[in-house]
């Protein structure tokens, strides 16, 4: 009888649908990255990163269109390797963090494109102010790490425009957008 049970236990579970698996995104060992690009005047680009941010994401390769993912950014810790234009950055001219310490991004839907890339929607909060992104992603890998866990990594990248997060600093036509990359290493939890 116990035999009976445990076989019929063991045919119910491999029947089960797969659950998608929950990954926190690696910032500990600094395995992802936000980072922007934006023209200066239309002259040169000018490079940074947000240095603090978290999240975590839940993915299942047969059901890309389930996956969730949601980040925070600590927009104080914005970085173009020059402290003045880093505090003006920091200003009410730009991020404004006195009053809006935090920027989120929360996943809405994922619509497959060809090969390993796909669409990422979701809300983006900057500045007070949420809009809708589209970040074209790819899939960069997965599996397991030399130290006994599991990873997915993904990359993507969304152009902003500044006025529609009530950036209003007009420094010309050639600087009226901002460029995102990301890089998410994720580890299974």
């Amino acid at each position: 009888m116990k035999k009976l049970i445990l076989a019929a236990s063991m045919a119910a579970m491999m029947t089960l649908p797969a659950q998608a698996a929950d990954y926190v995104i690696d910032t500990q060992g600094a395995h992802a990255f936000v980072q922007f690009k934006i023209s200066h005047l239309g002259y040169s680009w000018l490079y940074g990163r947000f240095n603090t941010f978290s999240g975590d994401f839940s993915y299942d390769a047969d059901k890309l269109t389930e996956a969730k993912i949601q980040l925070t950014i600590d927009t104080a810790s914005v970085d173009s390797n020059h402290a003045e234009r880093d505090k003006h950055l920091r200003s009410g001219d730009f991020l404004n963090v006195s009053k809006h310490p935090k920027a989120t991004f929360v996943s809405t839907k994922i619509v497959p494109k060809a090969g390993e890339t796909f669409d990422l929607h979701g809300n983006l909060t900057l500045n007070g102010v949420t809009k809708e992104v589209v970040i074209a992603a790819e899939k960069l890998g997965e599996g397991k790490d030399p130290w006994g866990g599991y990873r997915a990594g993904f990359a993507g990248t969304t152009t902003l425009t500044l006025k529609d997060f009530a950036i209003n600093t007009d420094l010309g036509p050639a600087s009226a957008t901002v460029q995102l990359d990301l890089t998410v290493e994720g580890i299974r939890k």
